[in-house]
């Protein structure tokens, strides 16, 4: 299976997302569709956009995107609540109709701020068996006609989206460590994002889900994987270490502490235990990041040269990954470097030894 290369796109107003440069005009159509055409020339298929709320709504941002590119691929990030399923899969389902088939989609079911936009707090078990619902709705409303459903959390009686989306609609993209996210994932979502885990965590989640989607007797192709990490690359393995360093250094300094910032959410959590096994796991993973603030995606990452992150990026190929979404910043500058430097190599036959 080819691999997709997907990057980044923050969608906020805000300057200075994870150390981005504050230029002029930050936040506006103009600055976004220039990093979503810098993603185009540079071998990037799209960009994941990210979602919260009181952020520009990332649905819209990735229309506007979708009409100013041409092959760029929006992996737009919803989040069920602030969506509902028939409302969802009818944008979709248009959006992916204008844009020839280039949508694709991120299903978020993390804690947001839900009273600011009228949804309601739920417990784990809650969240997670309302976004599976979501999920089947959509891709029934994306493939069949005069739908009904009677679920726990949503209902549709005699729906019909039009028009109808390419194929059977957009991929669906899942994040989520817990066991109630897994099972969603083994039986809901085409790809299972994971963070940057070392190689050792991604083989057994990965060999865990599937033999979950094999135990729930899932219904859909096979599911694949995706990775989301941070690449800081440079020149030379030297360079790369001494300006991970300093990142690091100027994040601690900025840091109102330096403990680990704790959050409920499984997957991060586990992200952030990691520090405790070392500053570098694997070949090139730097947990650094992750006691100074760095959150998500940028709690660890995968730093070097460009034959170092591809070589790392390749061990995780091995273990069944074919999804990458990558990411540095300041984002505009990092767009065009990260691509030039790796996607070709990730793309050539590894020379036999």
């Amino acid at each position: 299976m080819s691999p997709t290369f997907l990057w980044y796109i923050p969608n906020t107003v805000d300057p200075g997302h994870r150390g981005d440069d504050a230029v002029d005009g930050y936040g506006t159509l103009d600055h976004s569709v220039e990093l979503a055409l810098t993603a185009e020339r540079h071998g990037w298929s799209g960009a994941l956009i990210g979602t919260g709320w009181g952020r520009p709504d990332t649905f819209t941002v990735a229309t506007a995107l979708a009409a100013r590119t041409t092959t760029f691929q929006p992996l737009a990030a919803i989040r069920p609540g602030y969506w509902q399923p028939a409302h969802f899969a009818s944008a979709a389902a248009t959006l992916d109709r204008l844009s020839g088939g280039r949508l694709l989609i991120n299903i978020v079911s993390g804690k947001d701020n839900l009273a600011a936009y009228g949804d309601v707090e739920g417990d784990q078990a809650h969240r997670y068996a309302r976004t599976r619902e979501f999920m089947r709705i959509a891709r029934r409303l994306w493939t069949e006609e005069q739908v009904s459903y009677e679920g726990e959390h949503f209902s549709v009686t005699d729906s019909t989206v039009a028009p109808q989306p390419y194929g059977k609609g957009p991929r669906l993209y899942f994040g989520g460590a817990s066991p109630a996210a897994e099972k969603v994932a083994a039986t809901e979502a085409d790809v299972q994002l994971f963070w940057g885990e070392p190689l050792e965590g991604v083989a057994d989640r990965v060999a865990r889900l599937r033999r979950l989607s094999g135990d729930l007797d899932r219904d859909l192709p096979p599911l694949e994987f995706g990775l989301r990490i941070t690449t800081l690359v440079r020149d030379t393995t030297e360079e790369a270490w001494r300006d991970a360093e300093a990142k690091v250094a100027d994040m601690a300094a900025h840091s109102a502490s330096p403990d680990p910032l704790r959050r409920p959410a499984v997957g991060q959590q586990r992200l952030l235990d990691l520090a405790a096994r070392g500053d570098i796991l694997d070949s090139c993973l730097y947990t650094a990041p992750g006691r100074y603030g760095g959150g998500g995606a940028g709690t660890t990452w995968l730093v070097g040269s460009a034959d170092d992150v591809a070589a790392a990026l390749r061990k995780y190929a091995d273990l069944g990954i074919t999804h990458f979404v990558l990411s540095d910043t300041p984002y505009q500058r990092e767009t065009a470097r990260v691509g030039d430097a790796l996607i070709h190599r990730l793309r050539e036959p590894v020379p036999a030894v």
